[in-house]
Protein backbone atom coordinates (compact mmCIF):
# COMPACT_ATOMS: atom_id res chain seq x y z
CA UNK A 1 0.00 0.00 0.00
CA UNK A 2 1.40 3.43 -1.01
CA UNK A 3 2.03 6.14 1.80
CA UNK A 4 3.77 8.65 0.76
CA UNK A 5 6.16 9.81 -2.47
CA UNK A 6 9.39 11.00 -1.41
CA UNK A 7 12.38 10.84 -3.95
CA UNK A 8 15.20 11.91 -1.89
CA UNK A 9 18.44 11.55 -0.41
CA UNK A 10 16.60 9.85 2.44
CA UNK A 11 14.79 7.35 -0.04
CA UNK A 12 17.66 6.53 -2.12
CA UNK A 13 19.56 5.44 1.40
CA UNK A 14 16.52 3.07 2.35
CA UNK A 15 16.94 1.91 -1.17
CA UNK A 16 20.37 1.04 -0.81
CA UNK A 17 20.17 -0.42 2.53
CA UNK A 18 17.39 -2.31 1.37
CA UNK A 19 18.63 -3.43 -1.56
CA UNK A 20 21.53 -4.79 0.66
CA UNK A 21 18.46 -7.01 2.45
CA UNK A 22 17.14 -7.96 0.13
CA UNK A 23 20.25 -9.25 -1.75
CA UNK A 24 21.12 -11.00 1.11
CA UNK A 25 18.05 -12.91 1.21
CA UNK A 26 17.85 -13.80 -2.49
CA UNK A 27 21.83 -14.77 -2.52
CA UNK A 28 21.68 -18.43 -2.28
CA UNK A 29 18.72 -18.67 -5.38
CA UNK A 30 20.67 -16.23 -7.27
CA UNK A 31 23.71 -18.19 -7.06
CA UNK A 32 21.88 -21.48 -8.16
CA UNK A 33 20.84 -20.41 -11.37
CA UNK A 34 24.11 -18.27 -12.20
CA UNK A 35 25.48 -20.55 -15.21
CA UNK A 36 26.83 -17.36 -17.50
CA UNK A 37 29.10 -16.39 -18.59
CA UNK A 38 30.62 -19.43 -16.38
CA UNK A 39 29.15 -21.95 -13.95
CA UNK A 40 30.76 -19.88 -10.60
CA UNK A 41 27.65 -19.69 -8.60
CA UNK A 42 28.57 -17.08 -7.01
CA UNK A 43 26.25 -13.67 -8.63
CA UNK A 44 23.82 -13.63 -5.79
CA UNK A 45 26.39 -13.02 -3.34
CA UNK A 46 28.70 -10.62 -5.44
CA UNK A 47 25.61 -8.84 -6.05
CA UNK A 48 24.84 -8.31 -2.05
CA UNK A 49 28.89 -7.56 -1.18
CA UNK A 50 29.03 -4.42 -4.05
CA UNK A 51 25.56 -3.31 -2.51
CA UNK A 52 26.53 -3.52 0.89
CA UNK A 53 29.85 -1.21 -0.29
CA UNK A 54 27.52 1.25 -1.50
CA UNK A 55 25.45 1.20 1.12
CA UNK A 56 27.43 1.24 4.48
CA UNK A 57 29.20 4.32 2.80
CA UNK A 58 26.64 6.75 2.26
CA UNK A 59 24.68 5.60 5.37
CA UNK A 60 25.86 8.95 7.49
CA UNK A 61 26.40 11.08 4.66
CA UNK A 62 25.08 14.65 4.95
CA UNK A 63 24.16 15.45 1.83
CA UNK A 64 20.48 16.77 0.12
CA UNK A 65 22.16 15.89 -3.68
CA UNK A 66 21.00 12.48 -5.07
CA UNK A 67 23.79 13.27 -7.37
CA UNK A 68 26.42 13.53 -5.11
CA UNK A 69 24.57 10.94 -2.81
CA UNK A 70 24.77 8.20 -5.62
CA UNK A 71 28.25 9.04 -7.08
CA UNK A 72 29.35 8.22 -3.35
CA UNK A 73 27.62 5.10 -3.53
CA UNK A 74 28.96 4.25 -7.22
CA UNK A 75 32.33 5.02 -5.93
CA UNK A 76 32.71 3.24 -3.11
CA UNK A 77 30.76 0.09 -4.69
CA UNK A 78 33.27 0.71 -7.92
CA UNK A 79 36.72 0.42 -5.53
CA UNK A 80 35.24 -3.12 -4.04
CA UNK A 81 32.94 -4.48 -6.65
CA UNK A 82 32.36 -8.18 -6.88
CA UNK A 83 32.43 -10.40 -9.95
CA UNK A 84 31.01 -9.75 -13.58
CA UNK A 85 27.61 -8.84 -12.08
CA UNK A 86 28.83 -6.72 -9.15
CA UNK A 87 30.86 -4.39 -11.60
CA UNK A 88 28.32 -3.84 -13.58
CA UNK A 89 25.67 -2.92 -11.14
CA UNK A 90 28.83 -0.17 -9.78
CA UNK A 91 29.16 1.27 -13.55
CA UNK A 92 25.24 1.55 -13.11
CA UNK A 93 25.34 3.34 -9.57
CA UNK A 94 28.20 5.52 -10.53
CA UNK A 95 26.92 6.30 -14.17
CA UNK A 96 22.87 6.91 -12.68
CA UNK A 97 24.04 9.67 -10.57
CA UNK A 98 25.30 11.91 -13.70
CA UNK A 99 22.60 13.57 -14.49
CA UNK A 100 21.11 14.06 -11.09
CA UNK A 101 23.91 16.59 -9.41
CA UNK A 102 22.39 19.55 -7.70
CA UNK A 103 18.99 18.12 -7.85
CA UNK A 104 17.35 16.85 -4.53
CA UNK A 105 14.55 14.89 -5.94
CA UNK A 106 13.87 12.34 -8.33
CA UNK A 107 11.15 12.61 -10.74
CA UNK A 108 10.40 10.79 -13.82
CA UNK A 109 12.22 12.87 -16.35
CA UNK A 110 15.29 12.64 -14.27
CA UNK A 111 15.50 9.16 -13.42
CA UNK A 112 14.63 8.69 -17.70
CA UNK A 113 18.20 10.51 -18.07
CA UNK A 114 20.20 8.47 -15.50
CA UNK A 115 19.14 5.30 -16.74
CA UNK A 116 19.87 6.16 -20.47
CA UNK A 117 23.48 7.82 -18.92
CA UNK A 118 23.71 3.84 -17.04
CA UNK A 119 22.75 1.91 -19.85
CA UNK A 120 25.20 3.64 -21.84
CA UNK A 121 28.22 3.05 -19.35
CA UNK A 122 27.52 -0.24 -18.70
CA UNK A 123 27.41 -1.38 -22.37
CA UNK A 124 30.66 0.36 -23.33
CA UNK A 125 32.03 -0.88 -20.26
CA UNK A 126 32.26 -4.05 -21.22
CA UNK A 127 34.64 -5.38 -24.16
CA UNK A 128 32.29 -7.40 -25.69
CA UNK A 129 28.39 -6.99 -24.65
CA UNK A 130 26.29 -9.66 -24.07
CA UNK A 131 22.41 -9.41 -24.62
CA UNK A 132 20.38 -11.99 -22.13
CA UNK A 133 22.08 -10.11 -19.63
CA UNK A 134 21.76 -7.93 -16.90
CA UNK A 135 22.65 -5.39 -19.98
CA UNK A 136 19.40 -6.50 -21.06
CA UNK A 137 17.15 -5.76 -18.17
CA UNK A 138 18.94 -2.60 -17.60
CA UNK A 139 17.96 -1.65 -21.55
CA UNK A 140 14.27 -2.85 -21.06
CA UNK A 141 13.59 -0.74 -18.02
CA UNK A 142 15.31 2.64 -20.27
CA UNK A 143 13.39 2.40 -23.11
CA UNK A 144 10.37 1.82 -20.95
CA UNK A 145 10.94 5.13 -18.65
CA UNK A 146 12.06 7.10 -21.68
CA UNK A 147 8.96 6.22 -23.67
CA UNK A 148 6.77 6.72 -20.84
CA UNK A 149 4.57 10.06 -20.91
CA UNK A 150 6.71 11.60 -17.90
CA UNK A 151 9.40 11.58 -20.03
CA UNK A 152 8.31 12.63 -23.04
CA UNK A 153 5.76 15.58 -21.34
CA UNK A 154 8.64 16.95 -18.52
CA UNK A 155 6.12 15.68 -15.92
CA UNK A 156 8.48 16.22 -12.80
CA UNK A 157 5.44 15.17 -10.71
CA UNK A 158 4.95 12.26 -7.87
CA UNK A 159 2.64 10.61 -10.32
CA UNK A 160 4.95 11.16 -12.95
CA UNK A 161 7.69 9.30 -10.87
CA UNK A 162 5.33 6.40 -9.60
CA UNK A 163 4.07 5.94 -13.79
CA UNK A 164 7.89 5.86 -14.74
CA UNK A 165 9.20 3.57 -11.54
CA UNK A 166 6.02 1.17 -12.88
CA UNK A 167 6.75 0.95 -16.36
CA UNK A 168 10.54 0.17 -15.91
CA UNK A 169 9.66 -2.48 -13.80
CA UNK A 170 7.62 -4.26 -15.77
CA UNK A 171 9.91 -3.89 -18.70
CA UNK A 172 12.94 -5.16 -16.96
CA UNK A 173 10.36 -8.40 -15.67
CA UNK A 174 9.73 -8.88 -19.19
CA UNK A 175 13.25 -8.61 -20.12
CA UNK A 176 14.45 -11.10 -17.71
CA UNK A 177 12.03 -13.65 -18.50
CA UNK A 178 12.87 -13.17 -22.30
CA UNK A 179 16.93 -14.06 -21.39
CA UNK A 180 16.36 -17.68 -20.74
CA UNK A 181 15.18 -17.91 -24.99
CA UNK A 182 18.82 -15.14 -25.92
CA UNK A 183 21.79 -17.49 -24.46
CA UNK A 184 22.38 -21.06 -25.51
CA UNK A 185 23.39 -22.52 -22.06
CA UNK A 186 20.35 -20.37 -20.20
CA UNK A 187 17.57 -22.10 -22.96
CA UNK A 188 19.55 -25.84 -22.62
CA UNK A 189 19.02 -24.90 -18.25
CA UNK A 190 16.09 -23.95 -18.79
CA UNK A 191 16.89 -21.11 -16.26
CA UNK A 192 16.51 -17.03 -16.86
CA UNK A 193 20.06 -14.85 -16.58
CA UNK A 194 21.12 -14.60 -12.51
CA UNK A 195 22.20 -11.10 -12.72
CA UNK A 196 18.80 -9.84 -14.79
CA UNK A 197 17.24 -11.57 -11.76
CA UNK A 198 19.22 -9.78 -9.65
CA UNK A 199 18.69 -6.06 -11.52
CA UNK A 200 15.18 -6.65 -11.16
CA UNK A 201 14.74 -7.14 -7.70
CA UNK A 202 17.28 -3.97 -7.23
CA UNK A 203 14.70 -1.74 -9.57
CA UNK A 204 11.82 -2.92 -7.81
CA UNK A 205 13.73 -2.04 -4.40
CA UNK A 206 14.01 1.68 -5.78
CA UNK A 207 10.20 1.49 -6.76
CA UNK A 208 9.37 0.59 -3.49
CA UNK A 209 11.51 2.80 -1.31
CA UNK A 210 10.54 5.85 -3.74
CA UNK A 211 6.95 5.31 -3.41
CA UNK A 212 6.17 3.92 -0.08
CA UNK A 213 5.34 0.70 -1.32
CA UNK A 214 6.44 -3.08 -0.64
CA UNK A 215 7.76 -4.86 -2.60
CA UNK A 216 6.29 -7.35 -5.37
CA UNK A 217 7.25 -10.76 -4.46
CA UNK A 218 4.66 -11.77 -7.40
CA UNK A 219 7.68 -10.57 -9.89
CA UNK A 220 9.43 -13.76 -9.61
CA UNK A 221 6.52 -16.10 -9.89
CA UNK A 222 7.39 -18.18 -12.78
CA UNK A 223 10.69 -17.46 -13.83
CA UNK A 224 12.62 -20.72 -14.23
CA UNK A 225 15.01 -22.07 -12.30
CA UNK A 226 14.14 -19.69 -9.33
CA UNK A 227 11.54 -21.70 -7.41
CA UNK A 228 12.88 -22.61 -3.37
CA UNK A 229 12.90 -26.11 -4.29
CA UNK A 230 14.47 -25.87 -7.92
CA UNK A 231 18.15 -27.34 -7.53
CA UNK A 232 21.60 -25.61 -8.07
CA UNK A 233 21.62 -25.62 -11.84
CA UNK A 234 25.46 -23.95 -11.70
CA UNK A 235 26.45 -27.20 -9.64
CA UNK A 236 25.73 -29.46 -13.26
CA UNK A 237 28.53 -27.01 -15.57
CA UNK A 238 31.91 -27.25 -14.60
CA UNK A 239 33.40 -23.46 -14.52
CA UNK A 240 37.18 -22.80 -15.63
CA UNK A 241 39.85 -20.35 -15.24
CA UNK A 242 40.69 -17.22 -12.60
CA UNK A 243 39.08 -13.94 -12.05
CA UNK A 244 41.42 -10.89 -11.76
CA UNK A 245 39.80 -7.71 -10.15
CA UNK A 246 41.34 -4.80 -8.92
CA UNK A 247 41.53 -1.03 -9.03
CA UNK A 248 44.18 1.16 -10.78
CA UNK A 249 45.40 4.69 -12.21
CA UNK A 250 45.96 5.09 -16.29
CA UNK A 251 45.27 7.66 -18.27
CA UNK A 252 42.80 6.97 -21.16
CA UNK A 253 45.39 6.19 -23.43
CA UNK A 254 46.69 3.23 -21.14
CA UNK A 255 43.18 2.57 -20.22
CA UNK A 256 42.70 1.21 -23.60
CA UNK A 257 46.14 -0.39 -24.12
CA UNK A 258 45.57 -2.42 -21.13
CA UNK A 259 41.72 -3.53 -22.52
CA UNK A 260 42.95 -4.64 -25.71
CA UNK A 261 45.94 -6.79 -23.80
CA UNK A 262 43.10 -8.17 -21.67
CA UNK A 263 40.71 -9.12 -24.69
CA UNK A 264 43.38 -10.78 -25.97
CA UNK A 265 44.14 -12.74 -22.43
CA UNK A 266 40.81 -13.36 -21.57
CA UNK A 267 36.99 -12.19 -21.74
CA UNK A 268 34.52 -10.78 -19.50
CA UNK A 269 36.55 -7.82 -19.44
CA UNK A 270 35.30 -4.48 -17.84
CA UNK A 271 37.08 -1.61 -17.71
CA UNK A 272 34.94 1.61 -15.92
CA UNK A 273 36.50 4.78 -14.75
CA UNK A 274 35.44 5.24 -10.65
CA UNK A 275 37.32 9.05 -10.02
CA UNK A 276 39.19 11.36 -11.64
CA UNK A 277 43.05 11.53 -10.59
CA UNK A 278 46.28 13.66 -11.57
CA UNK A 279 46.87 12.53 -15.15
CA UNK A 280 44.15 9.89 -15.93
CA UNK A 281 41.23 8.22 -13.97
CA UNK A 282 41.45 5.79 -11.12
CA UNK A 283 39.73 2.35 -13.05
CA UNK A 284 37.69 -0.69 -11.88
CA UNK A 285 39.21 -3.76 -13.83
CA UNK A 286 37.97 -6.82 -14.34
CA UNK A 287 38.66 -10.19 -16.35
CA UNK A 288 38.53 -14.25 -16.55
CA UNK A 289 41.57 -15.86 -17.45
CA UNK A 290 43.28 -18.86 -17.76
CA UNK A 291 46.89 -17.71 -16.95
CA UNK A 292 46.63 -14.97 -14.14
CA UNK A 293 49.94 -14.46 -13.74
CA UNK A 294 49.99 -12.73 -17.63
CA UNK A 295 47.30 -10.44 -16.79
CA UNK A 296 48.91 -9.59 -13.83
CA UNK A 297 51.71 -8.29 -15.69
CA UNK A 298 49.93 -6.40 -18.42
CA UNK A 299 48.23 -4.71 -15.31
CA UNK A 300 51.59 -4.02 -13.42
CA UNK A 301 53.17 -2.52 -16.55
CA UNK A 302 51.07 0.74 -15.43
CA UNK A 303 51.37 0.71 -12.00
CA UNK A 304 50.30 -0.78 -9.03
CA UNK A 305 46.71 -2.30 -8.31
CA UNK A 306 44.92 -2.04 -5.04
CA UNK A 307 41.81 -4.13 -4.33
CA UNK A 308 43.66 -7.00 -6.05
CA UNK A 309 41.94 -10.26 -5.85
CA UNK A 310 42.41 -13.42 -7.58
CA UNK A 311 39.76 -16.15 -7.56
CA UNK A 312 38.99 -19.38 -8.88
CA UNK A 313 36.50 -19.43 -10.72
CA UNK A 314 35.72 -23.15 -9.82
CA UNK A 315 35.11 -22.70 -6.27
CA UNK A 316 32.22 -22.81 -4.64
CA UNK A 317 33.26 -20.14 -1.81
CA UNK A 318 33.86 -16.65 -3.37
CA UNK A 319 35.38 -15.58 -0.14
CA UNK A 320 38.00 -17.95 -0.97
CA UNK A 321 41.04 -16.14 -2.95
CA UNK A 322 44.35 -17.51 -4.65
CA UNK A 323 47.40 -14.68 -3.98
CA UNK A 324 49.84 -14.75 -7.05
CA UNK A 325 51.88 -17.34 -5.20
CA UNK A 326 49.26 -19.81 -5.54
CA UNK A 327 48.29 -20.36 -2.09
CA UNK A 328 44.64 -19.56 -0.89
CA UNK A 329 43.87 -16.65 0.93
CA UNK A 330 40.64 -15.73 2.74
CA UNK A 331 39.37 -12.48 1.92
CA UNK A 332 38.15 -9.73 4.30
CA UNK A 333 34.69 -8.60 3.14
CA UNK A 334 34.74 -6.02 6.05
CA UNK A 335 37.52 -4.09 4.16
Amino acid sequence: MQTKIAANVQALKRWLGKAEEVLGNHSDRLNAINIFPVADGDTGTNLYLTVRSASRAVADLATSDVGELLAEAGRAAMEEARGNSGTLLSVFLAALAEPLHGTTRLTGPLLAAALERAEIRCWSALSEPVPGTMLSAVEAATRAANAGDAAQNGDHSNHGLARTLNAAVEAALEAVVATEGQLDPLADAHIVDAGAVGFLLILDTLRASALGEELQPELLEGLHGYGVQDPHIHLDHQAEGMEVMCTINLSPLDAATLRLQLDELGDSVILSAVSEVPDGYRWRVHVHVSDPEAALAAIRQFGEPAHLSVTTLASPDPAQDLVPDGTCRTRDTDD
